[in-house]
């Protein structure tokens, strides 16, 4: 795998992982979990996710 494959795949599981996160949290938020531990964990994973991703924007490597 070369270095721009890599890249590819790794950006494709941030954002993959990123949604599925949501996806959970949203379901939590739901049921009135929103102070529970696995919460609060999705929820500092999605502010790196996002990070991740709003870098990727910055340098032009996501529209």
């Amino acid at each position: 795998m070369d270095r721009l494959e890599a890249f590819e795949t790794m950006m494709k599981e941030v954002i993959e992982q990123s949604e599925a996160e949501k996806a959970k949290m949203e379901k939590l938020r739901a049921e009135g979990k929103e102070k529970s531990a696995t919460y609060r964990q999705y929820m500092g994973n999605r502010l790196f996710y996002n990070r991740l991703i709003g870098l990727y924007k910055q340098f032009g490597l996501l529209e």
